[in-house]
């Protein structure tokens, strides 16, 4: 369903992500897991179609995202870190605006409507301002934006950051029951996110991919957390073996050291 290989994105002289390869495939909720910075949020604007690559590919349903941009919109519904809310707006006429804007048919929008927002549990607030709800239920009306199309991907960016302990709970349960034949990609620093919602582990740092994993397989012998900080160490290991390696290679080169 996602396939992703040797991704790589470059603001100037900085490296976001380098060479990064990855599959999602049917039915799956993939945990996108790193540390903050580690290139998470760029990963999914580039799947999403808000960033174009440096260098590599991606595809959606067999769509690439660059040249094929407009077909890989209609099958991903993206929730942003911060979904982009109007607060003079009620919960009913925002989802009726997104619903349009991501091509709903006249004759289907109010259907579609209505299944968000009972996917969601918003139909009892429905008719209040956003502004005036709380940022579980806004983190809700992000959801439902993101499923009122119908998407067969979703794409989640740190969904339950900024919650209290009930409200992370219940969108974790509803991400699970979002799943269903859609593929669902959960991009988080937060490991219990993963631990209790995911099916698959793909965890990056620094720009690059050190594990891809099934979460069952990943921690058969250890926690999650314990797997994670394994091997975020082993990766600074070979990091830095690989600048001291570079860094011989310099002075033995040829003509090195300037020497008489």
């Amino acid at each position: 369903m996602i396939e992703v290989s040797e991704l790589t994105k470059r603001y100037g002289d900085r490296t976001a992500v380098e060479g990064i390869s990855f599959r999602a495939a049917r039915g799956q909720i993939v945990g996108f897991l790193g540390p903050n910075g580690a290139g998470k949020t760029t990963t999914m604007r580039i799947l999403t179609g808000f960033l174009p690559p440096s260098s590599g590919t991606a595809s959606v349903a067999g769509f690439d995202v660059v040249t094929q941009a407009d077909e890989v919109r209609r099958r991903i519904g993206y929730l942003p870190e911060n979904p982009p809310l109007y607060p003079e707006m009620t919960v009913s006429a925002y989802l009726a605006f997104v619903a349009r804007l991501k091509g709903v048919a006249r004759g289907e929008l109010r259907g579609a409507c209505e299944r968000a927002l009972e996917r969601t549990g918003l139909a009892d607030v429905r008719g209040r301002l956003l502004r005036h709800l709380s940022k579980g239920y806004r983190q809700r009306v992000g959801l439902a934006q993101a499923i009122v199309h119908d998407p067969e991907v979703l794409i989640l960016d740190e969904p339950t950051i900024g919650l209290d302990p009930r409200q992370i709970i219940e969108i974790r349960a509803l991400v699970r029951e979002l799943r269903g034949d859609r593929t669902v990609i959960l991009s988080t620093h937060i490991l219990p996110e993963v631990a209790q919602t995911c099916d698959k582990v793909v965890i990056i740092n620094e720009g690059r991919i050190v594990c891809e994993d099934d979460l069952a397989h990943l921690t058969a012998t250890a926690p999650l957390e314990e797997i994670f900080m394994r091997l975020l160490a082993a990766d600074a290991r070979e990091r830095e073996a690989g600048l001291t390696r570079s860094a011989a290679a310099e002075v033995d080169a040829p003509g090195a050291g300037g020497g008489l």
